[in-house]
């Protein structure tokens, strides 16, 4: 998701510092940024020439301070844990201008929460970018409830700038996009752990009956079946009612490392060919053998 953002302000003009990790991240950033402008050039979005340009808009470090030092605006783009996020907030709302807008790339965590870590709170908004960035035009801008209108306002007109198409939404668990996604993903697991349907049939009704472009089991995958556990469960501590309590055979995948995409296998196997994955040997049997 981060260089995603990062792609996204550079092609459209804005200077941007990537802050990573370490050099290794960097690194890989860079070339992930490079090859997808690739894609972008091939495809006529861009020319050769806007590639150029758009990368030479990156600098890059591994000093936040570095990184914060003249920004008017920093996104957190970190995993999707609230004390991970707290400490990042807590150090870029020392090290950044006064000025500068926080924002969180959050997908389901509490702004409220994060502002009440800092001394600007009115200043700390949600831009929950949809995955992949570059191609996806949704901005949701998530505002606290210490967030001014005028931030909402400049980040609306932000995402603006970007081409994409920003919607305003109120800081409740899930926010709008996720609070109905992830709960309907988790539905599609439970039907596949109560031996309802299997992963191709499910997804493929999904697709063929909802118009779905993905189905559900191969969007999680997608998505990292780590992140929707993590979503489920803020949703199910925030909301307090059963119907958003993860499925068993959610949390089992995850606690044994079948994360999806990113780990090679989910309820897809990657790990031969990524574009054109087949369903992973636990679910290869047909669903109804299993109730046998």
């Amino acid at each position: 998701m981060g260089n995603g953002i990062v792609h996204s302000f550079a092609q459209f003009g804005y200077e941007v510092t990537l802050v990573g990790l370490n050099d290794a991240v960097i690194k890989n950033a860079l070339l992930l940024i490079g090859k997808n402008m690739e894609r972008q050039v091939n495809k006529g979005v861009i020319s050769l020439n806007q590639k150029e340009a758009s990368l030479n808009r990156i600098s890059y470090t591994t000093d936040l301070a570095n990184g914060l030092r003249e920004a008017d605006m920093a996104i957190e783009a970190v995993t999707e844990n609230y004390d991970i996020k707290r400490a990042v907030f807590k150090d870029m709302d020392v090290l950044a201008p006064q000025h500068a807008i926080l924002a969180s790339n959050t997908s389901s965590i509490s702004i409220t929460k994060i502002a009440a870590q800092t001394q600007r709170p009115d200043r700390i908004i949600g831009m929950h970018f949809m995955n992949p960035v570059p191609m996806m035009n949704l901005v949701e801008v998530v505002r606290g409830y210490q967030t001014s209108e005028s931030c909402v306002k400049q980040v609306i007109d932000l995402a603006k700038s970007l081409q994409k198409t920003p919607i305003a939404v109120n800081d409740y668990p899930g926010f709008v996009a996720n609070r109905i996604l992830i709960p309907m993903i988790n539905e599609s697991v439970y039907t596949l752990f109560e031996g309802i349907a299997g992963v191709q049939e499910i997804d493929t009704i999904m697709k063929l009956g909802m118009a779905h472009p993905m189905g559900p089991l191969r969007l999680a995958d997608f998505i990292g079946l780590d992140v929707c556990l993590s979503i489920l469960e803020v949703l199910h501590q925030g909301f307090k009612q059963a119907k958003y309590a993860p499925c068993p055979l959610l949390v089992n995948m995850v606690a044994a490392g079948q994360l999806g995409m990113k780990a090679g296998v989910g309820f897809y196997d990657y790990s031969t060919d990524p574009k054109n994955p087949t369903i992973a040997k636990n679910f290869r049997q047909e669903f109804y053998q299993s109730m046998e």
